[in-house]
């Protein structure tokens, strides 16, 4: 019925999203983080900050954050302290960046840009690599991950509001059938709910049998 999405391997790979209560990325007029970010939250972030991930994106989400991260380093930049603290951290952190489209050398620092299949590409980074790999928003990208079966644990960090009128980024369109076990939860500043699983994709809805 179902096949577990990744087996046992040298590197973990994370599927790490933030999301509205309805399902969406982002929201047109909303600052970032839905502006509910909180000192528990800020903290965690921090700490995980600190556990070396290699970071998998795509071009579109790759040319939106090194532009945030550039703009986030001068002056007045509009952004909040968290929020350009955040971004220009991501300057030391290792980036993976999946196009066909972009040219090396990458102007972001840190970044390596892969050309070939995405999915072979990572699946042989797990095979070869050590260290713990976690995508960068990259929806696409993530959605194909997941439906290849090479994603260990799929996280979320649900910020309660809903988004009808003005959200972005729908997050789970395209996605396969997945049943999700829990092997983790928190909530931080008494709003925003952690939730972290460990991802089955399925063939069919369970009991359905083979098709």
């Amino acid at each position: 019925m179902g096949e577990t999405t990744a087996e046992a391997s040298s590197a973990g790979l994370m599927i790490d999203l933030i999301i509205s209560l309805d399902g969406y990325a982002s929201a047109e007029g909303w600052p970032g983080w839905w502006g509910l970010e909180g000192p528990e939250y800020l903290a965690w972030l921090e700490k995980e900050g600190e556990k070396e991930y290699t970071f998998l994106l795509g071009a579109n989400t790759y040319r939106l954050m090194s532009s945030m991260s550039e703009e986030a380093a001068a002056e007045d930049s509009g952004f909040s302290e968290d929020e350009g603290a955040s971004l220009t951290g991501l300057v030391a952190v290792p980036k993976i960046v999946f196009s066909s489209t972009l040219k090396a050398p990458l102007t972001w620092p840190n970044s390596e840009l892969v050309t070939g299949d995405a999915v072979a590409a990572v699946a042989e980074m797990k095979r070869t690599r050590t260290g713990p790999l976690s995508t960068l928003g990259s929806l696409s990208l993530s959605r194909s991950l997941l439906a290849a079966g090479l994603v260990d644990r799929f996280r979320l960090v649900v910020f309660p509001v809903i988004t009808g009128r003005t959200g972005r980024e729908r997050i789970y369109d395209g996605y396969p059938d997945v049943s999700l076990e829990m092997v983790n939860s928190r909530t931080f500043d008494g709003r925003l709910q952690l939730l972290e699983y460990v991802p089955t994709v399925l063939s069919g809805p369970p009991g359905s049998g083979p098709r």
